[in-house]
């Protein structure tokens, strides 16, 4: 064999050439265009002895740079404790994949319904799902579900307030799908409601999609929304940070048809972009067009309790122009990883890292705004995160605080820095980003 980790034979592959109808592998790739195909063997290194490898993958960790992070825009330095790893190195939970024999699944199906179970209570959701890749793409998953509930409506509006990745996720989506995506505008850092009214008033709008705490961090206020929305017949998504939901009126609380976000903040380390795990939660009458899968309980033939996919609205399970979306993983490992962080944390807990992540920040902020170079950009209620402008050049900023070990805050407009301060970052770590600001002055 060519290669020890492919298990066909030589007359194996000529067999399967012969039944695809062509001569040698090479055609199977023919309509790949030629200047694109590589022409020359692959840049890999000899093989190496497990010493070898670990001194080798030491030296690449040894160059990453161990940042304090003030930083947040949708990505959470939140603490994780170490136990979660522990549990979800085990081998029935790290190669977990789809349970589609409930029968020897029952694990894995256990687990995913204390997920969404955990999820609904966050959310104030009748019933989740189990699971979205990622936040911004469980928001474009909510849109397609405004449209496809709609029917005849294919215009969905979102507040500018939106991340900006889960806008720029949504446009992607919006293009290719058909949907009409517009956008309400901000006014003070919050929704412009008169403006989503004026938009909602015309009758032909399928969904509304807002955001707490939004892209500035700020608490907002959506008394009257839901009315508003349903009035029109709309649905009323909302993008929430789930651990902010510990201390927040829940988007079930704000009478809210979808919930969506990302699930990174309840623990899951930062990591370069991911993994991550999206979540949908829903009210009963939108069950159904819900993407991914539902577990449910039930009882065997022997009266014990057992668990069962209950709803699969998916492409392998029905016709693919039928199924409400294409999503075929539940990201099983990492609702796992939050399962955990949410048993071990509990209510309480997750209460805690609010109030110490709300402590931090306000503390931070004032303290800047002390300076004299920094002032709030907007005067509204905020959780963990907040925009501030500054007379300092940020470039000079931003580069002394990374020399100091400290990532800062990201520019979102010229002169304006977003920080956001969580449970995680100690006493000493704030007094130093202070102090090398201060250092500036």
């Amino acid at each position: 064999m060519s290669n020890k980790y492919i298990p066909h034979t030589e007359d194996d592959i000529q067999e399967m050439l012969k039944v695809s109808g062509v001569h040698t592998i090479d055609d199977l790739y023919q309509d790949i265009p030629e200047q694109v195909i590589l022409k020359r063997e692959y840049d890999i290194p000899s093989a190496m002895s497990e010493i070898e490898i670990r001194k080798f993958i030491g030296g690449l960790s040894e160059k990453n740079k161990i940042c304090s992070i003030f930083t947040g825009a949708g990505a959470y330095d939140h603490y994780s404790p170490s136990v979660i790893n522990q549990i979800i190195s085990r081998s029935e939970f790290l190669t977990a994949y789809t349970p589609y024999q409930a029968e020897i699944s029952q694990g894995t199906l256990q687990y995913i319904f204390e997920f969404q179970s955990m999820m609904s209570e966050l959310t104030g959701m009748p019933c989740c799902n189990a699971s979205m890749y990622d936040g911004p793409t469980a928001c474009a998953e909510s849109m397609m579900m405004c449209v496809a509930a709609a029917k005849k409506k294919n215009k969905v509006l979102y507040a500018a307030t939106l991340l900006l990745h889960v806008r720029r996720v949504l446009t992607t989506y919006a293009k290719f799908h058909g949907v009409n995506l517009v956008e309400i505008p901000e006014k003070d850092g919050v929704t412009d409601k008169s403006v989503m009214d004026s938009l909602l008033s015309v009758g032909d709008v399928a969904g509304v999609i807002v955001s707490q705490p939004n892209a500035y961090g700020i608490i907002e206020n959506f008394t009257g929304y839901a009315e508003t929305i349903h009035a029109q017949k709309a649905i009323f998504v909302m993008y929430t940070d789930p651990s902010a939901l510990a201390v927040l009126k829940t988007p079930g609380e704000w009478d809210a048809d979808v919930a969506c976000g990302d699930g990174q903040s309840l623990g899951i380390p930062l990591n370069y972009g991911g993994p991550y795990v999206g979540f949908m939660g829903s009210t009963k009458a939108l069950e159904r067009k819900l993407p991914g899968r539902i577990v449910g309980a039930t009882h065997d033939i022997e009266g014990k309790r057992a668990y069962v996919l209950t709803l699969q609205a998916r492409e392998q399970h029905i016709r693919r122009e039928k199924a409400n979306s294409n999503i075929c993983s539940n990201q099983s490992l990492m609702a796992l990883y939050v399962t955990i962080y949410m048993s071990l944390m509990g209510p309480k807990g997750l209460k805690e890292v609010n109030e110490l992540s709300y402590s931090n920040s306000h503390y931070v902020c004032d303290e800047l705004c002390k300076t004299g170079h920094f002032s709030l950009v907007y005067k509204q209620p905020f959780l963990k995160e907040f925009l501030v402008k500054t007379d300092l050049p940020v470039e000079k900023l931003q580069k002394k605080l990374l020399e100091n070990s400290i990532f800062g805050g990201i520019e979102l407009r010229p002169g304006e820095l977003l920080f956001c301060v969580t449970e995680n970052r100690t006493q000493d770590e704030i007094e130093q980003l202070l102090n090398v600001i201060k250092s500036m002055l």
